[in-house]
């Protein structure tokens, strides 16, 4: 066994130090360890806010959802808000039935409107019904745009903007049919949404009617409202 010279015997004193080698390998011990635990508390707050954001919804104009799920929704009012145009001044002497009503038209346009509104229509629907049997006058429409101006969780405002074109009989009991220049509406629909579907509450015309909504002039009506049988049958 060979033992350390005289030479190679420090004594160990209270100022003996740690060689630098010895010290720069536990600095980068301690680092190293110390960029673990913020890893780790780093990782786990990642977590916990995309937890978060998974279970707490993001309002998007009083919509629950994303941006996907609120264009969904516009969609859904314009939709509904053509098929109302286009339904309440769609009819003619094809849909009369034999007591002189039109059974399948109210109940098309009924499929898209509020309970509230529909007790209304049931009202004003014998003048179109009376047109009708009285003058032969046929209706039709065509809607060019349609828009959502004002939407929430449970209400909507949409505009719609196109033409109606209506005819008649030339003479009376003639096959022969007149037909109009197409009239143009642009009307504000209002819809609320019952039991998860949007559905029309009320409309009112933006442009081409007076004051009462009855439509201007002696011409034909703008599609705003339902026709009197004297407005109707006058060429």
């Amino acid at each position: 066994m060979a033992f350390p010279s005289a030479l190679d015997q420090r004594p160990v004193t209270d100022e003996t130090t740690v060689p630098d080698g010895d010290e720069t390998t536990t600095s980068t011990t301690l680092r190293l360890a110390l960029l673990a635990v913020l890893s780790v508390l780093l990782l786990a707050s990642v977590a916990a806010v995309a937890y978060l954001g998974a279970t707490r919804p993001v309002p998007a104009l009083g919509i629950d959802g994303d941006q996907a799920a609120l264009q969904t929704q516009r969609e859904s009012v314009m939709a509904q808000a053509e098929q109302f145009m286009l339904r309440i001044n769609t009819y003619g002497p094809d849909r009369l039935a034999d007591d002189g009503t039109m059974p399948d038209y109210r109940k098309l346009v009924e499929e898209v409107i509020t309970p509230k509104f529909a007790a209304d229509f049931e009202k004003n629907a014998p003048l179109a019904e009376a047109t009708v049997k009285q003058a032969g006058l046929a209706r039709s429409a065509q809607v060019f745009s349609t828009g959502v101006s004002a939407i929430d969780s449970d209400s909507a405002t949409a505009l719609v903007a196109g033409s109606i074109t209506q005819s008649y009989p030339k003479k009376p009991g003639s096959d022969q049919r007149v037909q109009t220049e197409p009239a143009p509406f642009r009307v504000q629909v209002s819809l609320v949404k019952i039991k998860g579907t949007w559905l029309v509450d009320d409309f009112q015309p933006l442009t081409g009617t007076d004051d009462q909504g009855t439509g201007a002039g002696t011409g034909p009506s703008t599609g705003t409202e339902l026709p009197t049988p004297t407005q109707e049958a006058t060429p």
